[in-house]
């Protein structure tokens, strides 16, 4: 079904308007760690997940969890 971090991580992200590198910014990353995961190319380390999800202001596990991404991609 897809990358779950990458998906929720990036509409999460757009829900608060914030670009990829004003992400990165605010959770002290960088904007490339960013762009790779948004991609699917690199599974976040887990001080990563928690310092994007600190940032964004949710629990870490909204971050991980496949149902959200299932969720997202059907659309209201």
């Amino acid at each position: 079904m897809g990358n779950s971090v990458a998906t929720n991580l990036k509409a999460l992200r757009k829900s608060q308007a914030y670009s990829q590198a004003e992400l990165a910014e605010l959770a002290g990353v960088q904007k490339v760690t960013v762009t790779r995961i948004e991609l699917g190319r690199v599974q976040p380390r887990p001080r990563t997940v928690r310092k994007l999800a600190k940032a964004l202001g949710v629990n870490p596990g909204e971050l991980l969890d496949s149902r959200r991404s299932a969720t997202d991609a059907r659309g209201p």
